[in-house]
């Protein structure tokens, strides 16, 4: 049985014990000790990471009595010095002790009781058995939570029987029967838990929702606290400096100095695109000038959309078939007018098996993908020997 020092001694970091057991599995070792502060991974929680000695603790796992250290190296049946990575367990304590305050004022605020809740490296969020909430509903979640935390209120955790459980206001009823774990915010929260805690509130730091998530009639709410928010916020600060100093303005007038700049880009691509369409219709008229067979066939190397505007285009004003290809990516595009009878779509799913292609459309236009140049020019080939029947 492993003494679990992370309850009875939350900040220690250091210490030293004796190494009880220890066996190899697979490509890596599981310690044991006679006592720990390394927390296993549980109720929402990552596991501690550290060093035994010199040996990496790369995760740390609960069975039965007993607390698994997985180790790469192998370790004598010896006394020991054990370290903590003391950020990852601040950043984890901060965070579940944030997510019990957040889940609490969900529920105090709009009834909103919290389903899950996952703790990554990344990101940290809360499920809701909500359907939405709007922005000025998470301003009042967020402010009530920041307000609590700043009155430094106390979280005390003890443990209790399953029959004391019934003098408790908790919070939702533990799935436990033994070894109870009580996690009790001051006034605010009581709630069963295994997971570590800071001693108060005001030692969550501060906490930001990031953004929200509509998931199957839930709510996801994204979340961070403490020392992951402060670094996350001297982040944005920094990029929106930098923004600010390109655009020669102050940091609260970028947005509107980025609504200009879309707008004047939308303009210009709007200008973009009549150029781009008149000169289509310039070389349009020009190939149909040079046209003397019954079906417009020709390589060239416009975009898909170049291409499909430039077919329809062609098909309009000569009331031909058009073939467009393009060689280097084997793509084509053909469009038929609808005087002729004949259906793109339909016939192009029919043959285009046959020759390795991907592609469809509707009556009038269509176009397919092929492996090879050489698949294409042979569906070219049966392709103009219907349309000519």
């Amino acid at each position: 049985m492993t003494q679990k020092l992370f309850y009875s001694e939350p900040g220690l970091s250091e210490w030293s014990t004796m190494v009880t057991s220890m066996r190899a599995k697979d490509d890596y070792y599981l310690v044991t000790l006679q006592e720990t502060a390394f927390y296993p991974e549980g109720g929402g929680q990552p596991a501690d990471h550290g060093f035994i000695d010199d040996i990496e603790v790369i995760d740390v796992i609960e069975a039965g009595s007993d607390i698994l250290h997985k180790v790469k190296y192998p370790l004598e049946l010896k006394e020991v010095t054990c370290r903590l990575d003391q950020e990852r367990r601040l950043d984890h304590t901060q965070h579940h002790s944030g997510q019990h305050l957040l889940s609490a004022v969900c529920i105090e605020l709009f009834d909103a009781a919290t389903i899950s809740f996952h703790l990554g490296k990344e990101t940290v969020t809360i499920d809701l058995d909500i359907n939405e909430l709007h922005t000025d509903e998470l301003r009042q979640i967020e402010h009530r939570v920041n307000q609590y935390i700043w009155e430094n209120r106390k979280i005390n955790t003890f443990h209790v029987t399953q029959s004391e459980l019934t003098k408790l206001p908790l919070r939702k009823l533990p799935k436990v029967t033994e070894d109870i774990r009580i996690v009790d915010i001051s006034g605010i929260d009581v709630s069963a838990c295994c997971g570590t805690h800071v001693e108060s509130t005001a030692q969550i730091g501060s906490l930001k929702i990031i953004k929200t998530e509509k998931q199957r009639g839930k709510t996801r709410l994204h979340f961070m606290c403490g020392i992951r928010a402060l670094t996350y916020f001297q982040d944005i600060h920094s990029q929106i400096s930098s923004l600010a100093a390109k655009f020669s303005t102050s940091s609260k007038d970028v947005l509107e100095k980025v609504d200009n700049l879309e707008a004047d880009m939308a303009a210009l691509q709007k200008e973009l695109d009549n150029v781009k369409y008149e000169n289509l219709l310039f070389t349009a008229e020009k190939i149909i000038s040079e046209q003397s067979g019954p079906c417009i066939e020709l390589p060239c190397e416009f975009n898909i959309k170049e291409m499909q505007s430039m077919g329809r285009i062609l098909a309009e004003k000569s009331g031909m078939p058009v073939l467009l290809y393009n060689t280097d990516e084997s793509r084509l595009i053909t469009v038929v007018p609808s005087s002729l009878h004949f259906s793109c779509g339909k016939w192009f799913k029919e043959h285009l098996q046959d020759f390795k292609g991907k592609g469809g459309g509707s009556d009038v236009q269509a176009q397919a993908a092929f492996p090879s140049s050489s698949d294409m020019t042979l569906f070219i080939n049966l392709l103009k020997e219907a349309l000519y029947r």
